[in-house]
């Protein structure tokens, strides 16, 4: 398996890949308005409407209809060739089927309209507020960014599901930077000894769950993270995201042995993302990106070579199957989604897609040889929940530059087919705003 000894440079173009013989840039007019921050929550916003999720089947619930529109958090950053960035973030829930808009301050930071709540889980470790007859007004809500009382709809944030991962990633490089970790230090977890950059490109590129296991022992074997009586005293990753004005950003709760599941007291509840911080946190890795306004000239970095680590993994991501869907192209009924090229190192012999546990069926080879755009991401997915975050970069000659990021409570138990990770709504809600995108960056 590559390893991040073979890393590109973090401020290199893409990497070599055969000739794009698809059609030339896509045809169509201008867009009826420009890209201002108001149009695109509009956008995003008419988008997931345009899916209407509300009539996805729910096999919890005897196969019919969702009881409850799901939640849907959804934020993006637009990087136009000329002008400054723009951004939105919209989010919907069985509370606000037909979407809120959050209001983001002129220097992209945090938002203000809306009240963030903590997901929720039973005694047992259950998730419980995705059930078919959950009653919210009968669960007591934990505010995760701001206070209960404050004004503005609430939100609850769904699980992040793997995509918690990309917060391991970057704890791991702040520990490297420091000084208390190494790219190519011996780690041994489940008996197994491999060096800590192996390790973090597993947890990323397939979403190996030992791996992420390893790499939590590795932080709290630093000290990054310190429990004592049994509960958390020290988490530098909550100190470092604050820093960066994240703060519904969360890894709570996690364990010395590796622990970071409901079973270990970590999971639904304790680790949080929402998608306007995580396409934040995004923003703080693309080695392309513009300069993050909200930051100030002192605020912490990653080196070159963890920035560098952190995207030959993302780059190299084998599971598009959630905002884009090029792996499950082999599925039945499949669906497009955001029109991301395929890693042909992923690809076997006769198409088909190996990685790490992780097979996939069909000829695939055309989504390695083809493609619009570069996707560097994460995604994550368990029965209640799906994610999908990453970096949008256009496969010359396209030359869109976005950020995405989706977390929904639309997992595995919707999915049409026991390979797929979510209902097909959501990578056609990728294709739809990817062709927006496209229209607005590259017009």
């Amino acid at each position: 398996m590559t390893d991040g000894r073979t890393a590109p440079s973090p401020t290199a173009p893409s990497p070599a890949a055969p000739a794009d013989r698809r059609a030339p840039l896509r045809p169509g007019a201008r867009p009826a308005q420009p890209l201002t921050q108001a149009a695109l929550a509009q956008a995003l916003r008419e988008a997931v409407l345009a899916q209407d999720f509300g009539a996805t089947l729910d096999p919890q619930d005897e196969g019919r209809p969702i009881r409850h529109f799901p939640s849907i958090d959804l934020a993006v950053a637009a990087f136009p060739e000329s002008g400054p960035p723009v951004w939105a973030n919209v989010a919907f829930s069985r509370e606000h089927p037909q979407g809120l808009i959050a209001e983001l301050p002129a220097d992209g930071g945090p938002v203000r309209n809306l009240r963030f709540l903590a997901d929720q889980r039973d005694a047992d470790g259950n998730s419980i507020a995705w059930r078919p007859g959950s009653d919210w007004s009968a669960m007591d809500w934990v505010p995760l960014a701001g206070a209960a009382g404050e004004g503005g709809g609430r939100v609850v944030a769904p699980y992040p599901a793997s995509l918690l991962k990309l917060m391991v990633l970057v704890g791991i490089g702040r520990l490297v930077d420091q000084g208390r970790a190494g790219w190519w230090q011996s780690l041994e977890y489940g008996g197994r000894e491999r060096v800590v950059a192996d390790w973090a490109y597993d947890m990323v590129t397939w979403s190996s769950n030992e791996a992420t296991s390893a790499l939590v022992t590795l932080m709290h074997a630093a000290g990054a993270i310190r429990r004592d009586g049994g509960r958390e005293v020290r988490n530098e990753l909550h100190a470092l995201f604050a820093s960066l004005g994240l703060t519904t950003l969360r890894l709570a709760n996690t364990t010395a042995e590796g622990g970071w599941g409901n079973a270990a007291g970590s999971g639904v509840g304790q680790i949080q993302m929402t998608a306007w911080d995580t396409v934040r946190l995004l923003w703080w890795l693309d080695p392309t990106a513009p300069r993050a306004p909200w930051l100030a000239a002192d605020a912490p970095r990653l080196s070159p070579e963890s920035r560098n680590q952190a995207m030959h993994a993302l780059q190299d991501q084998a599971l598009h199957q959630v905002l884009s869907s090029g792996a499950l192209a082999g599925v039945p009924g499949w669906v497009p989604g955001l029109p991301a090229r395929l890693p042909s190192r992923w690809l076997q012999p006769d198409g088909s897609l190996q990685a790490g546990e992780v097979s996939l069926p069909g000829d695939l080879r055309r989504f390695a040889a083809g493609g619009e755009v570069w996707f560097a991401h994460k995604t994550g997915n368990t029965e209640n929940y799906a994610s999908d975050a990453g970096i949008v970069r256009g496969i010359a000659p396209r030359r869109r530059h976005y950020l995405i990021a989706l977390l929904t409570s639309l997992g595995s138990r919707y999915a049409p087919d026991s390979r797929c990770p979510t209902t097909w709504r959501i990578p056609a809600l990728g294709a739809a705003i990817d062709a927006r995108m496209a229209a607005w960056l590259e017009a």
